[in-house]
């Protein structure tokens, strides 16, 4: 077995794959440390880029970070480890969400893993018009497997339960456009000009659908100056719905991990994604999102799918403002 060392350069490789996660409003909202007594690599929530008006239980920020620990996953095996995940492993420290135990060599790479690791610098969020052009039935299977694979599970509505989430996203997308707090919180999220490296740029922000058919969010609401002209999106949008069996914090993080494997695995088949959350902040929307003919779970997110033109980058925080050193 070769001898791995978790020094400062392999650190960082490791960090630098965690925050390049996907997250709520791009906040970020996860810190490092490393326990180099027991080659741990700790997880925390950083409730200072918290969103609280859409996010009130924390739902959202820990799906953020199971994303990073997704990625940190990742990263370890890419670098010749086999990670030990541990979600929540300490009940006294609330804020510590995960431990990633780096202290065993891998005997043999997992098959994927270098796919996997190399889309996680080219997985962006693409809030542009999609072709249209239907995502084959293998690809889904392939995602729908990588959610299974986290504990989580990956439905594709027919036409008709696309139109009722659709429906749903709608009116939460109205809601969070003329509900003040929420609207406030969004906005303070859009940054132009010299701004810290987190939360959306304005050339990031996406178009709105010009027939009104697919609720994007809309960032710039309210603010004509920074809205980009409307634009045709696809008549038949690939929706699909990633749920968990139950809903407790735990389950969050595996939503989080499944997220962005399922993201991962179709930035390898080069298939764009963007993520339809609004429906999920605010309750009773969030209920009705359910289908009963998949039985009680619970859904956690709604992700589009399809070929497109790859999404803008955003801003991440650098490895050293994010780890907390010993």
């Amino acid at each position: 077995m070769p001898t791995l060392a978790l020094d400062a350069v392999a650190l960082e490789k490791l960090v630098s794959a965690a925050v390049a996660a996907p997250s709520i409003h791009n906040s970020q909202p996860w810190r490092f440390r490393l326990q180099p007594d027991t080659s741990t690599l700790e997880v925390r929530a950083d409730r200072s880029r918290a969103v609280p008006a859409v996010d009130p239980r924390g739902r959202a920020l820990h799906i953020s970070v199971g994303a990073a620990v997704l990625n940190l996953r990742v990263a370890a095996r890419h670098l010749g480890w086999a990670p030990e995940v541990r979600l929540l492993p300490d009940p006294a420290e609330p804020e510590l969400l995960a431990a990633v135990e780096l202290d065993t060599p891998a005997a043999a790479p997992v098959p994927g893993t270098e796919k996997l690791y190399e889309a996680i610098w080219r997985r962006h969020s693409s809030r542009s018009p999609f072709t249209g052009v239907p995502v084959p039935p293998a690809v889904l299977d392939e995602l729908a497997i990588a959610a299974r694979s986290e504990d989580a599970l990956l439905h594709l509505p027919d036409h008709e339960e696309t139109a009722r989430l659709l429906h749903l996203t709608a009116e939460a997308e109205l809601r969070n456009t003329t509900d003040e707090a929420q609207r406030t919180e969004s906005r303070s999220w859009v940054r132009t000009g010299e701004a810290p490296p987190y939360g959306i740029p304005v050339d990031a922000l996406g178009p709105q659908d010009a027939l009104g058919h697919l609720p994007m969010r809309d960032f710039a609401a309210l603010h004509a100056a920074e809205h980009r002209a409307p634009a045709h999106f696809e008549v038949e949008p690939r929706i699909a719905v990633l749920a968990t069996e139950h809903d407790t914090p735990e389950d969050w993080l595996r939503a989080g991990l499944a997220l962005e494997h399922v993201l991962l695995a179709a930035t390898v088949h080069g298939v764009r994604a963007s993520l339809l959350h609004q429906a999920m902040e605010w309750p009773y929307l969030r209920w009705e999102a359910r289908d009963p003919h998949h039985g009680p779970g619970h859904v956690q997110i709604l992700i589009r799918l399809g070929y497109g033109p790859e999404g803008a980058p955003t801003p991440r925080l650098a490895p050293g403002e994010v780890l907390d050193r010993p």
